[in-house]
């Protein structure tokens, strides 16, 4: 019998163990954390084989060259590109970390957890500069989205003529990569629908991954950009708790000293009465 007791109470301290660590757990945070974990991969893996599929659409039926020399042509622009996809995937892998923290440290529940903490001046003053950090960042991905799709806007005007080839057959329609300054304006790269390297490039495989793949990064970026808009409320309610948590703590502390001096005074007018009855 006392053993089935204790076994009972061992399983409901381990079970309230559990709540309190999962009520520990800043849910939201972890939210924005795993969407915008999605987000940057799909943005990044995605955005990274697209521009290989576009170099070889260029270099195979557009007949663009690399220049031979350190100039700033399309496929310089397009290794430059791929080297900032390396450095945003790091960077915002190590910011979603620092955001966490942030979220388990703000949480309300780690607090009476852990027992109660100072709000110090330094932490708001943390989670003032998260939330500004995150505005920009927020911009900036908004910026990233309008860019990404203008290659999805130029991929969707080839991919939906390759699709409607009967409707335009016969005609002089030609893609000229000048009209995106793709190639200088005194280098003439046009594929024409009546051409051979036109026919070649709708039916081979390169032109629809590589449109679909420039389309997936599109709502990357925009997984992204709804991360930052959910950060930005969290770390919103974040920096309202620290500031009521410092208010309260202002106030505990000024009604511990007041009741401290009471206290100091009735026992000093209690000694007096003593030894004047004394």
């Amino acid at each position: 019998m006392e053993e089935n007791m204790e076994e009972g109470q061992t399983q409901k301290g381990c079970s309230e163990c559990c709540l309190k660590c999962l009520s520990g757990i800043p849910y939201a945070s972890l939210i924005a954390t795993i969407l915008l974990y999605a987000g940057v991969a799909l943005f990044c893996g995605c955005g990274h084989e697209a521009l290989s599929g576009t170099v070889t659409i260029l270099q195979t039926h557009f007949d663009v060259v690399r220049s031979p020399v350190d100039a700033l042509d399309v496929f310089t622009m397009i290794d430059i590109f791929k080297y900032v996809i390396y450095g945003v995937a790091a960077a915002f892998f190590v910011y979603g970390i620092l955001l966490m923290v942030e979220g388990f440290f703000t949480t309300g529940a780690i607090r009476d957890l852990y027992g109660d903490f100072k709000i110090t001046t330094c932490g708001r003053c943390v989670s003032a500069w998260f939330i500004m950090l995150t505005y920009i960042f927020m911009l900036a991905w908004l910026g990233v989205t309008a860019f990404t799709s203008l290659p999805v806007f130029m991929y969707f005007n080839i991919w939906n003529t390759c699709q409607n080839t009967t409707l335009v057959e016969g005609s002089s329609l030609c893609f000229d990569l000048r009209q995106y300054g793709i190639v200088p304006i005194g280098e003439e790269k046009r594929l024409c629908i009546a051409s051979e390297n036109f026919l070649k490039m709708c039916e081979s495989n390169e032109l629809d991954l590589t449109f679909h793949l420039f389309v997936c990064a599109l709502a990357g970026a925009g997984a992204a950009v709804i991360a930052m808009v959910h950060y930005l409320m969290v770390l919103s309610a974040n920096w309202a708790y620290v500031k009521d948590a410092c208010r309260m703590q202002k106030y505990e502390d000024i009604k511990s000293k007041e009741e401290q001096e009471l206290h100091d005074i009735h026992s000093t007018r209690s000694k007096e009465r003593l030894n004047a009855y004394t």
